[in-house]
């Protein structure tokens, strides 16, 4: 039987993050990341649009906000340091009607009081500068704002922590948790594993998780599926680098905006957002019932979705309508046409929701008893923050596990 002092559930890029640097600091620890697919970085890490945010959107004081704003700079000196490359493009966020510059002048005082460098806004000359096609009547230009490929940064995370004499357990779902007198033992289908703690970062299934170990109830999670359109690769000049729109104030998500992939040249159109009928649904009518029937029982999402059926029905429209969603795209994009647009990717958002039908709007990390601690809730922005956060759960278990 393997013996670890920590044993990490989950080598998505915040699991991975937290074995780092809890291996950063106590050199010598027997650390096991455990995940049941077949390699790192299979769901959240790997399903994104590779987005370096600078922390304009969150609230001031939040963990998000200073995990975002400090994780954004160490994510540029790593990528350098480890030799992956990034590109600092910017973005612009586009109010392109009157209604929108109050809240386009919210952000941007949001962003300065979370200390994002360099913001500034612009009016439709300078915009156009930027972004040659892009219609608008203000925004607000981000400089700190980029571009990364998150699974190689994922990849370069697992190259430390091997380097520091840690193991990376792939196939090893877990299926069960005993106490032990001095520890846990931790069950999969192939063997047992014996653990002094253990720290759950599994993102979609923080939850089930944490009712293994009958941890806390709530918050729950609700899986909200994410689907791209591109620009065929004659369209790609139509978008630059990043543009979004000013989020709309009564839906919780940043709307349909264009992302350029790093590397590839890539054009993504979205995210959309709408619930996924599976935990790992990535296509539009992937169903597993039991997710299915969890969401829809959960009271929290009952009362979300009375809050927001008006906002849901048209996002579930515009999932399945290219026409809806083109349209969402030619606010800021007019010359974009039907035929510019080609199927893209798709991602499933871990999202914790309150009992009261509220989204969770931070990251959440849970210690439950001396041996375990759970990150119940790290969407975005995870990716940008995970070596902040890894921080944070690393304090956490210090503070709450001792030496």
């Amino acid at each position: 039987m393997a013996r670890y002092d920590v044993a990490i559930i989950g080598a998505g890029i915040v699991g991975l993050a937290s074995a780092r640097e809890l291996l950063r600091r106590r050199p010598g620890l027997r650390v096991a990341v455990l995940d049941k697919e077949s390699g790192i970085a299979q769901h959240q890490s790997g399903h994104n649009s590779g987005v370096i945010h600078s922390g304009i959107y969150y609230t001031p004081g939040s963990l998000k906000a200073q995990l975002c704003v400090a994780g954004m700079r160490e994510m540029y000196a790593y990528c350098e340091a480890k030799g992956i490359p990034t590109d600092r493009c910017g973005k612009v966020i586009v109010a392109t009607e009157p209604a929108e510059l109050g809240r386009l002048d919210d952000l941007h005082a949001r962003g300065r009081a979370n200390g994002v460098a360099g913001l500034e806004l612009i009016g439709p000359e300078r915009l156009r500068e930027l972004e040659p096609h892009c219609a608008g009547i203000r925004a607000l230009w981000s400089p700190e704002t980029g571009i990364v490929d998150y699974s190689q940064v994922a990849r370069g995370y697992a190259e430390d922590i091997r380097a520091a004499g840690a193991d990376i357990l792939t196939n090893h779902p877990l299926l069960g948790v005993r106490k032990l007198a001095g520890g846990l033992l931790l069950e999969t289908p192939g063997d047992e594993i014996e653990a002094r703690r253990m720290i759950a970062c599994a993102g979609v299934y923080a939850d089930r998780l944490a009712r293994l170990t009958r941890g806390a109830r709530e918050p729950r999670v609700v899986p909200f599926r994410g689907d791209y359109w591109q620009l065929r690769p004659e369209s790609r000049h139509l978008a630059r680098n990043l543009i979004y729109p000013v989020p709309e104030p009564d839906f919780p998500f940043l709307g349909v905006h264009a992302t350029r992939r790093l590397g590839s040249g890539e054009v993504w159109l979205g995210p959309n957002a709408v619930l996924a009928f599976s935990r790992e649904g990535y296509g539009r009518l992937d169903t597993r019932p039991r997710d299915l029937l969890a969401a829809l029982a959960n009271r929290g999402f009952q009362r979300m979705a009375a809050r927001y059926w008006r906002m849901g029905a048209v996002e579930m429209w515009r999932d399945f309508s290219k026409r809806a969603f083109l349209r969402s795209v030619q606010r800021y994009l007019p010359e974009v046409t039907l035929a510019d647009l080609v199927p893209g990717q798709s991602g499933v958002r871990a999202q914790a929701i309150s009992p009261e039908g509220a989204l969770v709007d931070d990251f959440v990390v849970d210690v439950q008893g001396e041996r375990v601690l759970h990150v119940r809730n790290a969407p975005s922005p995870a990716a940008t923050s995970s070596l902040a956060i890894g921080r944070l759960v690393a304090d956490a278990a210090q503070k709450a596990f001792g030496e």
